[in-house]
C-alpha cells in the first residue's frame, strides 16, 4: 500500500486503526473468494454436503462486514478523518457491502446446486453447458481477486483492467443463456435443472459487476473521483492522463 497518499498522523494508534481495518477487508475477500471457489465445486460436483457448507459459512461472511462497518464508523466518530483519509474509510465501507453480495451470490450458487443435485429429473444440462458455466466462474474469480489485489496495492492501472474484463462476463453469460434456452425448447425436461444452471450464471454475472465496482473504488480512493456511472473509455482516458 502506497502510505504515501494518506496522512501521517502524530498518533501511531489512528495509523494503526487504519492498517488494521484495511487487512481485514482483504481477510473478508479471502474469505468470499474461497465462498466462489467452494460454490463452483459445488455445482461441478453436484456435493450437497459442499453446498450445505458454503450456505452455512455465509453468516460468517456476513458477521465479518457488520465487524468492520462498525469499526468504520467507531473511526469516523472518534477520529474525524479527512481527505485521503476520509476516502479510504468511505472506500472501505463500500468495499464490504460487495464483498458481502458476492457472498451472497456464492450462496445462491450453492442453493441452486443443491436443486439440481436433489432432483429427479432425467434429462441434466450437457456437460457443455456446465463447462461454460465454470469457464465464467473462473474468469469473475479471477477479477475479483485482481480487484482485491488492486485495492491491496492503490493500484489504478490493475483496477482498470479488471473493469476492462467485465465486458468478456457479460458476453460469456449471455451466451450460457442463449445456449439454455435452446436446450429447454429442445427438451422441455431440462426446464428446471437448465433454470438453476442459468440462476447460477447469472449469479456469477453479478460477480463480475461487483468486483468492477470495487475498482471503481481504488479509483475514487487514489483520484478523488467518483467513477461508478462513467463509460469505460472515460476510466481509461483517466488511466491515460496519469501516464502522461
Amino acid at each position: 500500500m502506497d502510505k504515501s497518499l494518506f496522512t501521517k498522523h502524530i498518533s501511531q494508534k489512528f495509523n494503526q486503526e487504519l492498517e488494521n481495518v484495511r487487512q481485514r477487508v482483504l481477510t473478508m475477500g479471502g474469505m468470499v473468494e474461497e465462498q466462489i471457489g467452494d460454490s463452483l465445486e459445488a455445482l461441478a460436483s453436484l456435493d450437497s454436503n459442499l453446498c450445505k457448507k458454503v450456505i452455512e459459512r455465509d453468516e460468517k461472511v456476513n458477521a465479518y462486514e457488520v465487524s468492520i462497518d462498525e469499526e468504520c464508523a467507531r473511526i469516523l466518530a472518534k477520529r474525524q478523518p479527512a481527505a485521503g483519509d476520509l476516502r479510504l474509510v468511505v472506500a472501505i465501507i463500500k468495499t464490504i457491502t460487495d464483498l458481502e453480495r458476492i457472498g451472497d451470490e456464492a450462496e445462491k450458487i450453492a442453493h441452486m446446486a443443491n436443486h439440481i443435485a436433489l432432483s429427479l429429473e432425467d434429462s441434466m444440462p450437457s456437460k457443455k453447458q456446465f463447462g461454460a458455466v465454470m469457464h465464467l466462474g473462473s474468469h469473475v474469480k479471477t477479477m475479483l481477486n485482481e480487484a482485491l489485489d488492486a485495492f491491496a496495492r492503490l493500484d489504478v492501472e490493475a483496477a482498470l483492467k479488471v473493469a476492462q474484463k467485465e465486458t468478456t462476463a457479460d458476453k460469456e453469460y449471455n451466451a450460457i443463456t442463449r445456449q439454455l434456452i435452446t436446450y429447454m425448447m429442445e427438451d422441455p425436461r431440462s426446464i428446471t435443472s437448465a433454470l438453476d444452471v442459468m440462476w447460477s450464471a447469472r449469479a456469477l454475472e453479478r460477480i463480475g459487476d461487483h468486483a468492477r465496482n470495487i475498482c471503481e473504488y481504488v479509483i475514487y480512493l487514489v483520484e478523488g473521483k467518483d467513477v461508478r456511472h462513467v463509460s469505460l473509455e472515460e476510466m481509461e482516458k483517466l488511466a491515460q492522463g496519469r501516464q502522461e
